[in-house]
């Protein structure tokens, strides 16, 4: 990549930004009906809770990817990891470097903070991105089948006596 990349920290008036960002990953994930998201809930718990950040990769004072991450915990290691949510490179900025720069400065931000992993999911059927990411040397965890309650089954499961 010819020009430099920067990074920056999401502030709040990025939040029309952010959302942006999500639709668009949702619709190249084919899932723009799971989007209930909007600018007030991702003001909350982003910015007044705190319970995610967001960073933005910069190519000429242009936002041209971002990623949404927060902290987990690790029993094992008896220390907090990284778990990336989501990461998106705008269409015409792939093939760029620019996912696997987001990347590395997401792994240089879990290592000066001590954690001891990082993490993330992918879809099954992309191919590009498992490609990619076996790449870097991360490793799949097959051994694992992630399980979710939402909606109405976490609330009764939540109310059960």
């Amino acid at each position: 990549m010819d020009k430099q990349l920067q990074f920056r920290q999401a502030e709040r008036q990025d939040v029309p930004l952010i959302l942006r960002f999500i639709r668009e990953l949702a619709a190249y994930e084919k899932m723009e009906d799971q989007v209930v998201a909007d600018e007030a809930t991702l003001a909350e718990w982003l910015f007044e809770r705190r319970s995610a950040e967001v960073c933005f990769a910069m190519l000429e004072g242009e936002e041209v990817g971002f990623a949404l991450y927060f902290h987990n915990f690790s029993t094992f290691l008896g220390r907090a990891g990284l778990y990336l949510e989501d990461l998106y490179v705008l269409p015409q900025y792939r093939g760029q470097g620019i996912g696997k720069a987001i990347l590395q400065h997401l792994a240089r931000l879990a290592v000066d903070r001590g954690c001891g992993r990082m993490e993330w999911w992918c879809l099954d059927w992309n191919a590009p991105s498992i490609a990619f990411y076996r790449s870097l040397g991360a490793q799949p965890m097959d051994e694992w089948t992630v399980y979710r309650l939402t909606g109405d089954t976490l609330r009764n499961l939540a109310e059960e006596k």
